[in-house]
């Protein structure tokens, strides 16, 4: 049976990225953009991320121009931005699709373990995939749940 391991993704810098090298890591997978009201959650993610990664978590944002065109720049200002106003660390990838014909095969996978409450597809920026440290889609967040209400969600899948 398939798991979030058997995809990978191109980061942003352009490098080939197997999910498997995050084998046995907790994932929060981020569909993100720079011009949402919900981009001030980068903060939160962030915050996230250094409170518990070295229990390992890892936090991964792609970047996405789908909704409503607010994920306009380039793969190097989705970066600078992100450095810039919210001291992002956590790895970001090239912009993807995440619903549609083009879909990324990883968001394929997601939203066929996870469905939202309007159905399976993405509905906007910020959805939240929590990962078990197996690849085990867990959980799926609405936009509009921040991300410090999944903490606790978080923390069981980091004690699992």
């Amino acid at each position: 049976m398939p798991n979030v391991f058997d995809f990978s993704a191109k980061l942003n810098n352009g490098e080939d990225k197997p999910l498997a090298d995050y084998r046995g890591k907790v994932l929060l997978i981020v569909n993100t953009a720079s011009k949402c009201g919900f981009t001030p959650q980068y903060k939160g993610l962030e915050e996230l991320y250094e409170k518990h990664r070295k229990q390992g978590l890892e936090v991964l944002g792609f970047p996405c121009d789908q909704f409503a065109h607010q994920e306009p720049g380039s793969d190097q200002e989705i970066r600078t931005f992100c450095e810039r106003n919210y001291g992002v660390t956590f790895p970001l990838f090239s912009k993807i699709f995440v619903y549609g014909v083009r879909q990324h095969p990883l968001y394929k996978y997601l939203t066929s373990q996870a469905g939202g409450l309007l159905g399976n597809s993405i509905k906007w920026n910020f959805t939240k995939f929590l990962v078990s440290r197996q690849g085990k889609v867990l959980h799926r967040f609405a936009p509009t749940t921040p991300p410090e209400k999944l903490e606790g969600d978080i923390l069981k899948a980091l004690k699992a």
